[in-house]
């Protein structure tokens, strides 16, 4: 076969993959006769040729013309490409409304002429066509199409107006019996999204009215229980009440603990538990939940259950990888055995993970209780070891070393590391940052400060770096003026962080703010209870003569993490004995 004959015979194989890509072929087709000619062979190709040449509206209107003249939809299908391909809306919806008008039963060019328009921001002209899709949507699969809505009109700039479309076409289905649910809490969502939680609810209500797809009135009203409407957590109640999917039960139990009513969430993991103990997520969730309160002894009962009820389910079945459920509760029974202070036991559950994603932070969690026991070479050499799959982990593994080495006090093998990494990439923000922090821990205050600068020069719009010198200053009593600045400039960038609240609330301190820094640290802490916040949190109470709050604070300090330094500090400088 010549060059040239080789090059047409692949254009027009390209040509034919192109056209019927998505085509199902029969196995046993019977033989029919083809439209395909020699005008429309060459006419084919020549459209491809065009796609290949960039050319892509000569292409458009060859395939076009050979789709009305075929009726093929697969033609139809590839002139709607490659007009999209060349982003020519337009061009697209005339192909699309010429398949539509060839090929009036397909749900598939309706579909296209529909997301066309929606792509075109064209929403009045939306209402036919959907109207079209629902009406070509076999009924069995019409609760769910009508379902999908909302996802079809979620990137339209006017939601109003989005709802108003698509309550005109779903009217005539408001109160059909079977479809009734649905097509409310369809609206409801639109209205939810379009800033009217008011509109939603009331679709919600009139959507549990109807007995067919009640879990779709259902999902809106958990939807609106998270955005903190009123009422909407008695609907969830009155679906709860009539024995929903464990789905929707672990859901509302999710919504629970954003709602951080953590009480509630335990009462309703039992439930389920109860319903279906075999159920194997419900004891791990209440597991996480009782380890978040810090009820280490339920904790621990609920992530072994859940270890158990796996261990029936799997049997003697070899799983690579083991779920990522399994990886989970050894880490989180490795975190209680350290709260315990039993490093063996801990090593014992961390060496059981083995699901890819969590194998890395346990090996380099093995590598720091290592490095607490002693055995500080050889933390290091199993940190060496472990391969990393990308610059997160080797990021990961490179700022584990550092925290083992400044855990250590092996400051100077801790800063050469860092100083290698920089010299290998002058822009590693992360190094620059432990390298700031590690200048801090040997009161270098001037090198601190000019990595520190450097970073924000990198990094202007993140607030890591104004709130590390922001607090370093106040920690310091220093040019408190410009470290309340820094800090400032921190939580517009991050508003509402725990951690810059607290910065915020010590320089306040400093200046001998105490009621807004009570009131900030007051925040913080129920926002974030953490060891380094008690402590600051516990100071400014002692300060102002409110010795019995600060000493249940630092109290709750030390639960959360008994060996941190800033606490330990602040007793021993306080001279407190808890």
């Amino acid at each position: 076969m010549r060059p040239s004959h080789r090059l047409i015979f692949s254009l027009l194989t390209a040509c034919w993959v192109n056209i019927h890509a998505q085509t199902p072929v029969p196995t046993e087709a019977p033989a029919q006769s083809s439209a395909m000619d020699s005008a429309l062979f060459y006419q084919l190709l020549l459209g491809e040729l065009n796609v290949q040449a960039q050319e892509p509206a000569v292409a458009f209107s060859l395939l076009l013309d050979a789709a009305r003249k075929t009726g093929d939809e697969a033609l139809f299908k590839r002139s709607v490409q490659i007009a999209l391909l060349a982003r020519s809306g337009e061009s697209a919806l005339q192909a699309a409304k010429a398949w539509q008008q060839s090929v009036p039963a397909s749900q598939e060019a309706v579909r296209y002429v529909l997301q066309i328009l929606l792509g075109l921001n064209r929403l009045a002209d939306t209402q036919e066509p959907l109207k079209r899709m629902l009406a070509l949507t076999p009924r069995q699969e019409r609760a769910a199409t009508i379902w999908a809505i909302p996802s079809l009109y979620e990137r339209v700039s006017d939601k109003k107006l989005a709802v108003t479309v698509v309550q005109k076409a779903l009217t005539p289905l408001l109160n059909e019996p079977a479809l009734g649910a649905t097509v409310w809490a369809t609206l409801g969502r639109l209205w939810l999204s379009a800033g009217n939680p008011v509109a939603a609810l009331d679709a919600a209500k009139k959507g549990q009215n109807f007995r067919e797809h009640q879990d779709h009135p259902a999902w809106l009203a958990l939807s609106l229980m998270r955005a903190d409407v009123p009422k909407a957590e008695d609907l969830v109640k009155n679906h709860l009440a009539n024995q929903p999917s464990t789905e929707f039960r672990m859901a509302y139990v999710q919504t629970l603990l954003l709602a951080k009513r953590h009480t509630e969430a335990i009462a309703e993991l039992q439930h389920i538990s109860k319903l279906q103990p075999a159920y194997a997520p419900a004891s791990l969730l209440q597991g996480a939940v009782h380890m978040e309160m810090r009820q280490w002894d339920s904790a621990q009962t609920n992530f072994l259950h859940y270890l158990d009820l796996m261990q029936a389910e799997i049997g003697g079945q070899a799983t690579a990888p083991a779920p990522r459920g399994l990886s989970q509760a050894y880490l989180s029974l490795a975190h209680i055995a350290l709260q315990r202070q039993d490093l063996s036991q801990a090593q014992d559950w961390l060496q059981r993970v083995d699901h890819p994603d969590d194998l890395l932070p346990a090996q380099l969690r093995r590598a720091s209780l290592l490095a607490q026991q002693g055995q500080l070479e050889d933390a290091l050499t199993l940190i060496h070891s472990l391969p990393a799959r990308s610059a997160t982990e080797l990021q990961l593994k490179r700022s584990t070393e550092v925290q083992i080495l400044r855990n250590q006090k092996q400051f100077a093998r801790a800063r050469a590391l860092l100083e290698d990494a920089l010299a290998h990439n002058p822009q590693d923000t992360d190094a620059l940052y432990d390298l700031a922090m590690l200048a801090e821990i040997v009161d270098d205050l001037a090198e601190m400060e000019r990595l520190l600068r450097q970073l924000m020069t990198l990094k202007p719009e993140d607030p890591q770096a104004y709130n590390a010198l922001g607090y370093a200053l106040a920690d310091r009593g220093e040019r408190l003026p410009e470290a309340r600045q820094l800090i400032e400039k921190a939580l517009t960038l991050s508003p509402g962080d725990p951690f810059i609240m607290d910065s915020l609330a010590w320089v306040a301190f400093r200046m001998g703010q105490n009621e807004e820094a009570l009131r900030l640290l007051h925040n913080a802490f129920k926002q974030k209870p953490d060891a380094e916040i008690a402590a600051h949190l516990g100071e400014v109470l002692w300060v102002t003569a409110q010795p019995d709050e600060a000493r249940k604070i630092w109290r709750e300090g030390l639960q959360i993490n008994p060996d941190n330094d800033t606490l330990k500090a602040t007793l021993q400088r306080l001279r407190v004995e808890l």
